[in-house]
C-alpha cells in the first residue's frame, strides 16, 4: 500500500533549486519509500546508491570531484541512503552541489547525531533539511484508513504507526523485530558505544514514566551509573529519533534546565515492545498515560510535518496541577490537556490567574484529529 506522506509535497517544491535535500528519520520509518515514490514522479533520470553497502561508502569517501563524477555518470539526481555511513559525506554532497547545479542531491540518514554533525557546517546555505516520522493521524486517515470515533485509536496505542505495522497483518511481529533488530543500531555504532544492556535498562524506565516527570538524577541511581552517563544515552536516543522531551515552561527559561522532563516515545509500538507488553486497553493500567503520549507525539509530528516552527512545554505547579502540552508559536501560547475518553478538562487556576488570555483545549479520541490535520 502506498501511504502519501506530509512532507513529499515540500521536497518536490525544492528539487533542483542548487540545495541538496536532507531527510532524516528513524530506520523503517519509510525514507526510501518516499524517496522512491518521488523519483516515480519525476522523468529526470536517477541513481540511488546505498551506503550500508561498505563499496558504496567507499566510492563516495573522501573522493575529488572527478572521481565523484566517474561513479554517478550523467544521472540528474543521486540518493545517497544512510548518508552517516559515509566519512566526511557533507564535504562529499558539497563538492556534487557545488561543481554541478544541475544535480539534485538527495541524501538520508537514521543518526541525526552523526549525520548532521558530518553535513552541517560543510553544507551552511546549501541544503534543506527534513524529519520523517511515524505515520501522522493525517496520513493515516487519508492513506490507510478513515479515522472516527475511539476504538479505531487503539491499534496506535499498542502497536505503533510505523508504516509496516498498520499495514500489515501481524503488527506485533513487526514492530518487535522492528525494535530487536534497529532500535539500537546507530546508538550502538556511535563512538564506541557497547553498553546495550544500559540502553536496554534505561529505555524500560523510561517507558515505565512516560507521562511523569523524569529525574536524571534518581535514573542514575536506579542504573547504578553516574548521571552524565544518563544524560549522554538519553541525548544519544532523542538523536536516534526512538524518544523526546518535554522541558517544564516558565517565564524565566533559564530557571527550567535543571529541572525534570517529560519523556515520550515518537512511536507507542517501540515503547510497548520494549516492556514486552502488547494487551488491549480494556487489560492495561496506563491507557490515559498512552493517550497522552500519542497525543503530544501526534501534536508536534503534524506541525513538523507542516514545517511550522513551535516550541512545546508541559506545566506543573507546586501544588501539582498540571498542563500536559504548552504551544508556543509566533509569540503566542496555546494549552493542550490530553484526556483519554469523554472527559473535558479544566484549565488549572493558578495557570488562569497568571495567563488569562492563553487558548485551551482537551485532546481526546473526538478532537485530536482535527487539531492534528488542521496544524
Amino acid at each position: 500500500m502506498q501511504i502519501k506522506r506530509t512532507i513529499a509535497a515540500s521536497i518536490k517544491n525544492h528539487l533542483f533549486r542548487g540545495k541538496a535535500i536532507i531527510i532524516y528519520g528513524p530506520r523503517r520509518v519509510g525514507k526510501t519509500t518516499l524517496v522512491r515514490a518521488l523519483l516515480d514522479q519525476i522523468s529526470a533520470s536517477s541513481i540511488y546508491l546505498n551506503a550500508d553497502e561498505p563499496h558504496v561508502a567507499e566510492r563516495l569517501t573522501n573522493r575529488s570531484s572527478g572521481e565523484l563524477w566517474s561513479f554517478i555518470g550523467p544521472h540528474r539526481i543521486v540518493v545517497i541512503d544512510e548518508a552517516q555511513r559515509i566519512e566526511n559525506v557533507g564535504i562529499t554532497i558539497k563538492l556534487l552541489v557545488d561543481t554541478c547545479p544541475d544535480l539534485q542531491v538527495i541524501a538520508t540518514g537514521s543518526s541525526s547525531f552523526d549525520l548532521a554533525n558530518k553535513i552541517s557546517e560543510p553544507l551552511t546555505g546549501r541544503a534543506i533539511e527534513y524529519s520523517l516520522y511515524p505515520l501522522s493521524l493525517e496520513e493515516i486517515n487519508s492513506g490507510v484508513r478513515p479515522i472516527t470515533g475511539v476504538s479505531p485509536f487503539e491499534p496506535y496505542l499498542i502497536h505503533g504507526s510505523y508504516p509496516e505495522t498498520v499495514t500489515r497483518t501481524a503488527p506485533k511481529e513487526t514492530i518487535t523485530a522492528i525494535a530487536r533488530n534497529y532500535l539500537y543500531k546507530d546508538v550502538l555504532l556511535f563512538q564506541a558505544i557497547r553498553k546495550s544492556e544500559l540502553l536496554a535498562k534505561l529505555l524500560t524506565a523510561l517507558a515505565l514514566q512516560i507521562g511523569n516527570e523524569v529525574s536524571y538524577t534518581e535514573l542514575s541511581r536506579t542504573l547504578e551509573v553516574d548521571k552524565l552517563t544518563v544524560e549522554r544515552y538519553i541525548s544519544l536516543l532523542e538523536a536516534a529519533f526512538v524518544i523526546f522531551h518535554l522541558r517544564p515552561y516558565s517565564r524565566n527559561m533559564r530557571q527550567t534546565l535543571n529541572r525534570k522532563r517529560k519523556i515520550y516515545f515518537w512511536d507507542l509500538g517501540i515503547r510497548n515492545a520494549v516492556i514486552d507488553n502488547f494487551n488491549p486497553l480494556s487489560m492495561r493500567s496506563d491507557a490515559g498515560a498512552l493517550w497522552e503520549n500519542f497525543s503530544v507525539a501526534q501534536m508536534i509530528i503534524a506541525d513538523k510535518n507542516h514545517r511550522h516552527d513551535a516550541r512545546y512545554f508541559f506545566w506543573r505547579s507546586y501544588r501539582g496541577a498540571e498542563i500536559d502540552l504548552i504551544k508556543e508559536s509566533g509569540g503566542t501560547l496555546q494549552t493542550f490537556e490530553c484526556k483519554w475518553g469523554k472527559k473535558s478538562s479544566k484549565i488549572p487556576s493558578e495557570w488562569k490567574r497568571e495567563y488569562p488570555t492563553v487558548s485551551h483545549t482537551t485532546l481526546s479520541p473526538d478532537t485530536l484529529l482535527s487539531h492534528t490535520i488542521s496544524a
